[in-house]
């Protein structure tokens, strides 16, 4: 796919800072389950359609709360949504986002993230009218990366996976699927100031793709490591693309 540059002003509020009145009714953390997660209602659900289902990997220093902050900005009518939390404890010395949570490149953090993103999928399904074939995996930071890699893990699991300033995993085999994986949708979107996922790495990222035979779409912006409300209007229109080539994706 053709990578283009996103060459709409730097928006000056983070997506991170929205107010979340509107979005509050839509949104159910669920703590009684085997770990803490949030669930995703779109406006006017409709019990007969079967509507894609997005799995959303929070930032570094967030939880699955983030989500009602997404949710409002990307779409409140096209998907059912749903955010497990990290891995990883952060703490106030953390070099990644400070308190909260985030999703950890060793093994056991891996295996840890993959099953509550397979549990959050069924908890999904059992909930609401999910189309199992339309299940997409996205993140930011740490969580893009971590959404990269358990989607090239499982390439019959998803639908498609895109990463807003997470870079490609390395380490631990992630194109260990690759022929399975080629025909895997991927969408990488990063700040061209961005500190955490510079411009030579993404450059880097782009090249493995490229050489390994994936249809990728690169998407840059001339801003940093923020979550822009320009960037999940993007993620919206690329996820019903994949859906619906023809779909204009507006929400």
């Amino acid at each position: 796919m053709m990578n283009r540059l996103h060459t709409q002003p730097t928006l000056q509020e983070d997506i991170l800072s929205a107010p979340t009145h509107s979005v509050a009714a839509a949104v159910c953390t669920q703590r009684g389950d085997a770990f803490p997660h949030a669930l995703f209602a779109p406006l006017h659900y409709e019990r007969n359609y079967a509507y894609p289902l997005l799995v959303w990997l929070h930032a570094p220093g967030a939880d699955e709360r983030q989500l009602r902050r997404v949710m409002p900005q990307l779409s409140m009518r096209n998907y059912v949504a749903v955010a497990p939390r990290g891995t990883h404890v952060l703490d106030d010395d953390a070099d990644c986002g400070g308190t909260g949570f985030a999703w950890a490149q060793h093994q056991d953090h891996i295996f840890l993230a993959e099953r509550r993103v397979f549990d959050c999928v069924d908890v999904a399904c059992r909930k609401f009218h999910v189309k199992r074939e339309r299940v997409f995996l996205a993140g930011a930071g740490c969580g893009g990366t971590m959404a990269l890699r358990l989607a090239l893990a499982n390439p019959g699991a998803f639908a498609g996976a895109l990463s807003i300033g997470g870079e490609l995993p390395r380490g631990l085999a992630p194109l260990a699927k690759i022929n399975e994986a080629r025909s895997l949708p991927l969408l990488l979107m990063a700040g061209l100031e961005s500190g955490r996922y510079p411009q030579p790495r993404v450059n880097d990222d782009l090249r493995l793709l490229h050489s390994a035979g994936f249809a990728v779409t690169l998407r840059l912006y001339p801003f940093g490591d923020e979550i822009a409300p320009v960037m999940l209007g993007d993620v919206d229109r690329w996820l019903m693309q994949q859906i619906c080539p023809d779909a204009s994706g507006a929400s």
